[in-house]
């Protein structure tokens, strides 16, 4: 039976850890899009696009 209780025990800190990270995140994101000063991502329509020196070649 304590088996149990620490497999439960250590799903809900699982569980908690998961949520408090996805919860930073998601502030992070949300401040990120609201800064004009940002830098836009490479894969987006109006970034700067991939750098050539950088890019991996084929």
């Amino acid at each position: 039976m304590e088996t149990w209780y620490f497999l439960a025990g250590l799903f809900l800190m699982t569980m908690l850890a998961f949520l408090a990270w996805a919860t930073i995140s998601k502030k992070r994101t949300e401040e990120r899009l609201e800064d004009p000063d940002a830098p836009k991502s490479s894969l987006a329509k109006d970034g700067p696009g991939p750098n050539p020196v950088t890019a991996p070649r084929r």
